[in-house]
Protein backbone atom coordinates (compact mmCIF):
# COMPACT_ATOMS: atom_id res chain seq x y z
CA UNK A 1 0.00 0.00 0.00
CA UNK A 2 2.93 1.88 0.45
CA UNK A 3 3.30 5.19 2.58
CA UNK A 4 2.28 5.51 6.12
CA UNK A 5 -0.85 3.00 6.39
CA UNK A 6 -1.22 4.74 9.60
CA UNK A 7 -4.08 5.18 11.68
CA UNK A 8 -6.51 3.36 14.56
CA UNK A 9 -9.20 1.00 13.46
CA UNK A 10 -11.98 3.17 14.31
CA UNK A 11 -13.75 4.25 11.59
CA UNK A 12 -14.67 1.82 8.60
CA UNK A 13 -16.69 3.87 6.76
CA UNK A 14 -13.69 5.89 5.86
CA UNK A 15 -13.22 5.77 2.34
CA UNK A 16 -17.02 5.69 1.85
CA UNK A 17 -17.11 9.08 2.89
CA UNK A 18 -14.62 10.39 1.38
CA UNK A 19 -16.29 9.31 -2.09
CA UNK A 20 -19.57 10.89 -0.47
CA UNK A 21 -17.37 13.96 -0.37
CA UNK A 22 -15.87 14.28 -3.35
CA UNK A 23 -19.54 14.21 -4.65
CA UNK A 24 -20.69 16.97 -2.27
CA UNK A 25 -18.14 19.14 -3.49
CA UNK A 26 -18.95 18.85 -6.97
CA UNK A 27 -22.61 18.95 -6.40
CA UNK A 28 -22.35 22.50 -4.35
CA UNK A 29 -19.54 23.70 -6.96
CA UNK A 30 -22.08 23.32 -9.42
CA UNK A 31 -24.60 25.38 -7.93
CA UNK A 32 -22.56 27.85 -7.13
CA UNK A 33 -21.63 28.20 -10.57
CA UNK A 34 -25.10 28.71 -11.55
CA UNK A 35 -25.94 30.89 -9.49
CA UNK A 36 -23.23 32.96 -11.35
CA UNK A 37 -20.33 32.69 -8.97
CA UNK A 38 -16.82 32.11 -10.88
CA UNK A 39 -15.18 28.43 -10.02
CA UNK A 40 -12.70 30.53 -8.28
CA UNK A 41 -15.37 32.10 -6.48
CA UNK A 42 -16.83 28.99 -5.81
CA UNK A 43 -13.99 27.23 -4.40
CA UNK A 44 -13.06 29.75 -2.46
CA UNK A 45 -16.49 29.76 -0.59
CA UNK A 46 -16.75 26.03 -0.02
CA UNK A 47 -13.10 25.43 0.80
CA UNK A 48 -13.11 26.88 4.80
CA UNK A 49 -16.43 24.63 5.29
CA UNK A 50 -14.89 21.50 4.24
CA UNK A 51 -11.39 22.52 6.07
CA UNK A 52 -13.83 23.36 9.14
CA UNK A 53 -15.84 19.75 9.25
CA UNK A 54 -12.41 17.95 7.97
CA UNK A 55 -10.06 19.33 10.54
CA UNK A 56 -9.63 15.92 12.28
CA UNK A 57 -7.29 14.32 9.63
CA UNK A 58 -4.92 17.92 9.27
CA UNK A 59 -1.56 17.89 10.98
CA UNK A 60 0.96 19.65 10.34
CA UNK A 61 3.58 18.14 12.18
CA UNK A 62 6.00 15.13 12.26
CA UNK A 63 3.71 12.18 10.21
CA UNK A 64 5.98 9.63 11.49
CA UNK A 65 6.14 10.87 15.14
CA UNK A 66 4.60 8.37 18.15
CA UNK A 67 3.20 11.65 19.21
CA UNK A 68 1.14 11.86 16.16
CA UNK A 69 0.34 8.06 16.11
CA UNK A 70 -1.40 8.83 19.74
CA UNK A 71 -2.80 11.67 18.64
CA UNK A 72 -4.55 10.21 15.03
CA UNK A 73 -5.83 7.47 17.49
CA UNK A 74 -7.39 9.77 19.77
CA UNK A 75 -9.09 11.50 16.39
CA UNK A 76 -10.12 8.16 15.67
CA UNK A 77 -8.08 7.85 12.34
CA UNK A 78 -6.99 4.56 10.82
CA UNK A 79 -4.14 3.09 11.65
CA UNK A 80 -2.55 -0.01 9.74
CA UNK A 81 0.72 -0.15 9.96
CA UNK A 82 1.57 -2.99 7.30
CA UNK A 83 -0.02 -3.98 3.87
CA UNK A 84 -0.86 -7.34 4.95
CA UNK A 85 -3.40 -5.41 7.61
CA UNK A 86 -4.55 -2.61 5.12
CA UNK A 87 -5.58 -4.43 1.65
CA UNK A 88 -8.21 -6.10 3.33
CA UNK A 89 -9.76 -2.74 4.26
CA UNK A 90 -10.24 -2.66 -0.22
CA UNK A 91 -12.98 -5.61 -0.06
CA UNK A 92 -15.04 -3.88 2.94
CA UNK A 93 -18.74 -3.53 2.56
CA UNK A 94 -18.32 -0.01 2.31
CA UNK A 95 -15.10 0.28 0.21
CA UNK A 96 -17.14 -2.49 -2.46
CA UNK A 97 -20.48 0.28 -2.29
CA UNK A 98 -18.69 3.37 -2.77
CA UNK A 99 -16.98 2.14 -5.51
CA UNK A 100 -20.17 0.37 -6.84
CA UNK A 101 -22.12 3.58 -6.06
CA UNK A 102 -20.09 5.81 -8.28
CA UNK A 103 -19.69 3.16 -11.01
CA UNK A 104 -16.27 2.57 -10.58
CA UNK A 105 -15.64 -0.80 -10.07
CA UNK A 106 -18.57 -3.79 -9.23
CA UNK A 107 -17.59 -6.35 -6.42
CA UNK A 108 -16.09 -9.13 -8.81
CA UNK A 109 -13.49 -6.19 -9.78
CA UNK A 110 -12.72 -5.16 -6.89
CA UNK A 111 -11.85 -8.38 -5.36
CA UNK A 112 -9.75 -8.87 -8.13
CA UNK A 113 -7.17 -6.27 -7.60
CA UNK A 114 -7.30 -7.67 -4.09
CA UNK A 115 -5.88 -10.90 -4.93
CA UNK A 116 -3.35 -9.14 -7.48
CA UNK A 117 -2.57 -6.97 -4.42
CA UNK A 118 -1.98 -9.83 -2.27
CA UNK A 119 0.01 -11.57 -4.55
CA UNK A 120 2.22 -8.80 -5.72
CA UNK A 121 3.03 -8.12 -1.65
CA UNK A 122 4.12 -11.36 -1.96
CA UNK A 123 6.51 -12.04 -4.58
CA UNK A 124 7.68 -8.98 -3.75
CA UNK A 125 8.82 -10.12 -0.27
CA UNK A 126 9.94 -12.80 -1.49
CA UNK A 127 12.65 -11.55 -4.43
CA UNK A 128 13.91 -9.50 -1.67
CA UNK A 129 14.62 -12.07 0.84
CA UNK A 130 15.66 -14.44 -1.72
CA UNK A 131 18.11 -11.82 -2.90
CA UNK A 132 19.12 -11.12 0.52
CA UNK A 133 19.47 -15.25 1.41
CA UNK A 134 22.07 -14.84 -1.86
CA UNK A 135 24.28 -11.45 -0.96
CA UNK A 136 24.77 -13.18 2.52
CA UNK A 137 25.79 -16.71 1.58
CA UNK A 138 27.92 -15.53 -2.13
CA UNK A 139 29.37 -12.49 -0.39
CA UNK A 140 28.90 -11.42 2.74
CA UNK A 141 29.76 -14.55 4.74
CA UNK A 142 32.91 -15.67 2.27
CA UNK A 143 34.20 -12.27 3.17
CA UNK A 144 33.58 -12.55 6.95
CA UNK A 145 35.01 -16.09 6.75
CA UNK A 146 38.06 -14.83 5.13
CA UNK A 147 38.79 -11.35 7.50
CA UNK A 148 38.25 -14.28 10.63
CA UNK A 149 40.70 -16.80 8.92
CA UNK A 150 43.41 -13.59 9.06
CA UNK A 151 42.64 -12.46 12.45
CA UNK A 152 43.06 -16.19 13.61
CA UNK A 153 46.23 -16.13 11.78
CA UNK A 154 47.16 -13.23 13.17
CA UNK A 155 46.81 -14.33 16.78
CA UNK A 156 48.41 -17.37 15.98
CA UNK A 157 51.55 -15.86 14.64
CA UNK A 158 52.01 -13.36 18.24
CA UNK A 159 51.51 -16.48 19.69
CA UNK A 160 54.09 -17.93 17.72
CA UNK A 161 56.17 -15.28 18.33
CA UNK A 162 55.67 -15.55 21.77
CA UNK A 163 53.59 -12.68 22.59
CA UNK A 164 50.02 -12.29 23.45
CA UNK A 165 47.50 -10.59 21.24
CA UNK A 166 45.02 -9.59 23.88
CA UNK A 167 43.23 -7.23 21.29
CA UNK A 168 43.47 -9.74 18.40
CA UNK A 169 41.66 -12.51 20.64
CA UNK A 170 39.19 -10.62 21.80
CA UNK A 171 38.24 -9.87 17.94
CA UNK A 172 38.17 -13.08 16.87
CA UNK A 173 36.37 -14.37 19.55
CA UNK A 174 33.68 -11.84 18.30
CA UNK A 175 34.03 -12.49 14.56
CA UNK A 176 33.69 -15.79 15.20
CA UNK A 177 29.89 -15.05 17.01
CA UNK A 178 29.18 -13.18 14.95
CA UNK A 179 29.97 -14.91 11.62
CA UNK A 180 28.04 -17.59 13.28
CA UNK A 181 25.29 -16.12 14.22
CA UNK A 182 24.77 -14.31 10.68
CA UNK A 183 25.39 -17.57 8.82
CA UNK A 184 22.43 -19.30 11.13
CA UNK A 185 20.11 -15.95 10.46
CA UNK A 186 20.72 -17.03 6.73
CA UNK A 187 19.61 -20.20 7.23
CA UNK A 188 16.46 -18.88 8.89
CA UNK A 189 15.32 -16.46 6.33
CA UNK A 190 16.22 -19.26 3.69
CA UNK A 191 13.41 -21.72 5.83
CA UNK A 192 10.72 -19.05 5.56
CA UNK A 193 11.11 -18.29 2.25
CA UNK A 194 10.17 -22.11 1.63
CA UNK A 195 6.73 -21.44 3.48
CA UNK A 196 3.66 -23.40 1.04
CA UNK A 197 0.65 -21.33 0.56
CA UNK A 198 -1.49 -24.55 0.70
CA UNK A 199 -4.16 -22.10 -1.38
CA UNK A 200 -4.63 -19.36 0.64
CA UNK A 201 -2.76 -16.09 -0.73
CA UNK A 202 -4.10 -14.42 2.43
CA UNK A 203 -1.78 -17.03 4.86
CA UNK A 204 0.72 -16.91 2.71
CA UNK A 205 1.22 -13.02 2.86
CA UNK A 206 0.69 -13.17 6.99
CA UNK A 207 3.52 -15.50 7.14
CA UNK A 208 5.92 -13.15 5.25
CA UNK A 209 4.66 -10.28 6.79
CA UNK A 210 5.04 -12.49 10.65
CA UNK A 211 8.11 -14.48 9.76
CA UNK A 212 9.67 -13.32 6.89
CA UNK A 213 9.81 -9.94 6.86
CA UNK A 214 11.56 -10.05 11.11
CA UNK A 215 13.51 -12.88 9.18
CA UNK A 216 14.72 -10.30 6.75
CA UNK A 217 15.14 -7.55 9.39
CA UNK A 218 17.26 -9.76 11.76
CA UNK A 219 19.94 -10.54 8.94
CA UNK A 220 20.62 -7.17 8.31
CA UNK A 221 20.90 -6.40 11.54
CA UNK A 222 23.86 -9.23 11.77
CA UNK A 223 25.25 -7.70 8.24
CA UNK A 224 25.15 -4.18 9.41
CA UNK A 225 27.41 -5.36 12.94
CA UNK A 226 29.94 -7.26 10.54
CA UNK A 227 30.16 -4.32 7.68
CA UNK A 228 31.28 -2.05 10.91
CA UNK A 229 34.22 -4.17 12.02
CA UNK A 230 35.54 -5.43 8.63
CA UNK A 231 38.09 -3.69 6.83
CA UNK A 232 36.95 -1.94 3.98
CA UNK A 233 39.22 -3.60 1.32
CA UNK A 234 37.81 -6.82 2.46
CA UNK A 235 33.95 -5.78 2.78
CA UNK A 236 32.54 -7.05 -0.57
CA UNK A 237 29.41 -4.83 -1.42
CA UNK A 238 29.33 -0.64 -1.95
CA UNK A 239 28.31 0.72 1.53
CA UNK A 240 26.10 3.68 2.19
CA UNK A 241 29.22 6.23 2.36
CA UNK A 242 30.08 5.24 -1.06
CA UNK A 243 26.66 5.31 -2.58
CA UNK A 244 25.97 8.47 -1.38
CA UNK A 245 29.56 10.52 -1.04
CA UNK A 246 32.32 8.89 -3.50
CA UNK A 247 31.31 9.10 -7.13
Amino acid sequence: MGGRERLAKADQKEPEKVAQQLARCDTEIAKLTKGGKSLQQAVGELLPKVIKENKRIIFNGNNYSKEWEKEAGKRGLLNFKNTVDALPLLTSKEVVGAFERYKVLNEREVHARYDIMVEQYIKTVNVEGQLMVLMANRYILPAALEYQRKVADSVAAVKAAGGKSVAGKKLLDWLTKKVDEFKRRANVLEHALGHESNGSAEKHAKHFRDVVIPAMAALREAGDELELEMPHETWPLATYREMLFIK
